[in-house]
């Protein structure tokens, strides 16, 4: 098969399906909505768009093969448990057929941060919950079990991480394993979050939208690279300065064919400047505009926002999709709104040796496939 990504329409939310060239499905945040039910009401029905794009696995549960949550805001997890099973798979009902996660990826620090702010909403509590389980698992066992992976990413305060080596990606490294197994069509970069600092510090990440940020490879059944996706959540302006700071000798790890614009292309992962009172006058960091500037030739810059219009909204606010616009224009690219044009329909991007481009007919190819009763996965 050939890689694809799916971006949902979900308004101003994040909710992103990718499917390596070796037919894993990595789901990035979700945005379920449940007026999506109501036949009356014209909300998406991307829980439905979601599971016409998975398999089933030899016992009939549709599953992802990994599901990464960027941070706990209820726009990035909305719908998590009327959708996802979580706890033991054993515990799995045909009757709710809810989708199977065979592998969580999730940052403790992200949590940490997020809930010095404010309480955390019942989707992103159930997520917590489900990954502190599998990480006993994985403690009682030393070895994380199938279907109950997860995947750390960061490390956490007081050294609590450290005696989770197996399961923990540092940051500024690489991984290639999806659920376990390698999968040489894949690889991601783990950016952010930014490890622990001072206090000072700190504050100031807590206050300015920690989250996970992931540069991924896609690639052919060659080991070549096919396109190259960055990912940031809502990381606002001062992570993106971090960011840069960090990797200004190493530019190249920013670099991308695809960048999903951070907090739905608000302007504060570009400024510090406040649009709707600054207006014109509101100052782009240099250091944040860097960071999000690393565009491929041909790149695109795609916006999971509502519609962008020419006013005081943030988000999504039309500076910054003026910015982006530059930068996609730069490397002549082009940015791309996924609430523009397409009615209920995803957007979808193929990778192919020409570079990414959108399909050009919305379809599913495969659909609810079972794999056989043999086992997918080792270690």
């Amino acid at each position: 098969m050939t890689a694809k990504t799916t971006h949902f329409p979900v308004d101003n939310g994040d909710m992103t399906l990718i499917e390596t060239e070796n037919g894993r499905r990595i789901l990035i945040d979700c945005n379920i909505r449940t007026s999506a039910e109501d036949e009356n009401d014209d909300t998406p029905n991307v829980a439905k768009q979601l599971r016409d794009r998975l398999k089933q696995d030899a016992q009939g549960r549709l599953y992802v093969d990994a599901f990464l949550l960027s941070h706990p805001d209820e726009d990035h997890c909305r719908g998590l448990k009327r959708n996802f099973h979580l706890g033991p798979p054993d515990a799995w009902s045909k009757k709710d057929d809810k989708i199977i996660i065979r592998e969580m990826w999730s940052s403790p620090i992200v949590f940490r941060r997020a809930s010095k702010n404010h309480k955390l909403c019942e989707d992103a509590d159930a997520w917590a919950a489900e990954a502190r389980r599998r990480v006993r698992k994985f403690k009682e066992l030393g070895c994380c079990p199938d279907l109950e992976r997860i995947k750390i990413l960061g490390a956490d305060v007081d050294d609590k991480t450290d005696k989770l080596t197996a399961i923990l990606v540092m940051v500024d490294t690489d991984f290639s394993t999806i659920d376990g197994s390698y999968d040489y069509t894949f690889s991601a970069r783990l950016i952010a979050p930014i490890p622990p600092g001072d206090d000072q510090e700190e504050e100031m990440l807590t206050k300015n939208d920690s989250s996970v940020v992931l540069n991924i490879s896609l690639r052919n059944k060659l080991g070549l690279d096919g396109a190259r996706y960055l990912f940031g959540g809502d990381a606002g302006v001062g992570i993106w300065e971090r960011i840069w700071e960090r990797n200004i000798n190493r530019s190249h790890v920013l670099a991308y064919d695809v960048l999903l614009a951070p907090h739905h292309c608000s302007w504060h992962s570009l400024s510090w400047d406040s649009w709707s009172e600054k207006g014109k006058d509101a100052k782009v960091s240099s250091d944040a505009r860097s960071a999000l500037g690393q565009a491929n030739a041909g790149a695109k810059i795609l916006a999971s926002s509502d519609e962008i219009h020419d006013d005081d909204n943030d988000p999504p606010c039309i500076r910054a999709k003026r910015e982006y616009e530059d930068i996609a224009k730069d490397a002549k690219g082009k940015f791309h709104c996924i609430a523009d044009g397409a009615g209920d329909d995803p957007y979808e991007l193929e990778v192919t040796s020409g570079g990414v481009k959108p399909v050009s007919k919305q379809s599913v190819t495969t659909s609810n496939k079972v794999i056989g009763s043999q086992p997918l996965h080792h270690g």
